[in-house]
């Protein structure tokens, strides 16, 4: 009975033994024919292990199965992968060391490529871009800063310039409106005003006078224009030349009389534009002595914009 039991046992045990080697080696098959294998070459493979992830366009689809330096180039890193048959892999793909959060394990990731190109036989090389190392990284924040310590070092010193320019500005508005200048331009504008009064009258009469002048010239040259006509039909007996000469005087004359018409409608035009222009350089005169007064009052205005608040009186 016990040797029958023994049997069964052990023939169940068999079984089971051979149905697992079955499954493992039918897996194995199984597996060998869905898996297309791919190499890749990197200068810096920091953190890829067997069994590290393969993504193709953000999808798992294989794993690394071996990360080893080159044998022929021992200054780049083979890593081998496996992704699952019928994976578009193409000349134009890239991989590349990344990770799909800050806080995930690293990958290696595969672009897409371009539809048009070729795809990749079993057990080509996939073309690789490098990925920065932290070392790298490092070395770049240090270089930027150093170049952002050399900035702030010629910033200070062109803001030490522009401070004593600014001093330099500011020393040279204060000796403008110094009490020198200041009375020498009210002197100047005092002397100004005078000179205005003082001629503004001659002005308006040498305006009158030259009005009353053309206006007793109109009658002369009427006269003379008279004169002519009637010379002109004494003399017609004369020869061709002599009656040429007088055609050119009375055309001459009558010029003349245009021009004095001229000559008195600008004297009339002008009159009202002396007294304008006399006008306004009585206003100039007063916005220059306001300006001087806003000077001497308020010096600072020349450098700043607003007006600096009224001193508080002090509580007790």
């Amino acid at each position: 009975m016990k040797s029958t039991e023994a049997k069964v046992g052990a023939l169940v045990v068999f079984s089971a033994i051979l149905l697992c080697a079955t499954v493992y080696f039918l897996g194995g098959a199984q597996f060998g024919r869905t898996r297309t294998p791919y190499r890749a070459y990197f200068k810096y493979a920091g953190g890829l292990d067997p069994g590290t992830d393969v993504l193709f366009g953000g999808i798992t689809v294989g794993k690394v199965t071996a990360v080893r330096p080159d044998a022929n180039d021992p200054t780049r890193i083979e890593v081998a992968l496996e992704v699952k048959q019928g994976t578009p892999v193409n000349a134009k793909s890239i991989a590349k060391l990344g990770s799909v959060s800050l806080m995930s394990s690293p990958v290696l990731s595969i672009t897409t490529g371009t539809n048009d190109a070729p795809r990749l036989q079993p057990g080509a090389v996939i073309p690789t871009v490098e990925t920065v190392s932290l070392d790298d990284m490092q070395r770049e924040v240090a270089a930027i800063a150093h170049s952002a310590q050399t900035l702030i070092l010629a910033v200070h010193s062109d803001l030490d310039n522009i401070t004593a320019d600014t001093r330099q500005v500011l020393a040279n508005v204060n000796d403008l409106t110094g009490p020198a200048n200041r009375q020498h331009v009210a002197q100047i504008l005092a002397n100004s005003d005078v000179m205005i009064a003082r001629t503004s009258p001659q002005i308006d009469q040498i305006a009158k006078n030259l009005e009353t002048v053309t206006a007793k010239m109109g009658p002369t040259v009427d006269n003379v224009n008279s004169t002519v006509t009637n010379a002109n039909g004494t003399i017609s007996v004369l020869r061709d030349q002599t009656q040429t000469d007088l055609i050119e005087l009375q055309k001459t004359l009558v010029e003349v009389r245009s021009l004095t018409e001229n000559l008195r409608a600008v004297v009339r035009t002008n009159q009202q534009n002396i007294a304008y222009t006399l006008e306004n350089i009585r206003m100039a005169t007063d916005n220059i002595n306001d300006f001087t007064e806003s000077i001497k009052e308020r010096p600072w205005s020349l450098v700043r914009i607003k007006q600096p608040q009224d001193r508080q009186v002090p509580k007790q």
